[in-house]
């Protein structure tokens, strides 16, 4: 089973999403809709919604994008997973995401809301106080250098010592390698034999 996580105002009939649901099949790939602009929420029903997946499959392989990447690296210091992948993952909102303080936002499924410096500051009870503490579950960082939302030689450095970090040239926050990453992805996603 792999679990692909969202960014912030993404949904799970995403591009990305039905991306991986394509060239994995016939793994399946379960791509839950959760409110990552409201952490206190996004955390309850990931960490619901991932014990109920472990409970029927077993640990799965996680994917996530930029907040997906964020939720999912807490959610791997929680709960067994076989592998966590995070896609140009915003892994400190409350600073990446600074610039976006006081814009309205919108949903991919049209709520409108206000980030606030109050929704990014509590993001930071949901971050490793060391990256590398608690990294339960291999970990594949894949990154777009030329990012324009998140700094990518900086998320780089947090986990050069515990991770596998791939960066690409060129690209952009909506990660314009995910071709490239698929073998490695799948790899890891299905087992020996499966086609």
């Amino acid at each position: 089973m792999l679990v692909y996580l969202h960014g912030l105002n993404s949904s799970g009939n995403s591009a990305k999403a039905a991306h991986l649901r394509e060239a994995l099949a016939p793994l399946p790939v379960l791509a839950p809709d959760y409110p990552a602009h409201r952490p206190d929420a996004a955390v309850a029903q990931l960490e619901a919604m991932l014990a109920e997946t472990l409970a029927e499959s077993g640990p799965p392989v996680l994917v996530g994008s930029s907040m997906g990447g964020f939720y999912g690296r807490w959610l791997i210091g929680r709960l067994p997973c076989a592998h966590l992948f995070m896609i140009n993952p915003a892994l400190r909102p409350w600073a990446q995401l600074r610039a976006h303080v006081g814009r309205e936002q919108v949903t991919a499924g049209g709520e409108r809301y206000l980030l606030t410096r109050e929704v990014l500051e509590q993001t930071r009870g949901y971050a490793p106080v060391r990256p590398c503490t608690n990294l339960n579950a291999p970990t594949t960082l894949l990154l777009d250098l030329d990012d324009e939302v998140i700094d990518q030689r900086a998320t780089a450095a947090l986990y050069r010592a515990c991770a596998r970090v791939l960066a690409f040239p060129g690209g952009d926050h909506a990660f314009q390698h995910l071709d490239a990453a698929l073998n490695l992805i799948r790899d890891v996603a299905l087992p020996a034999g499966v086609v």
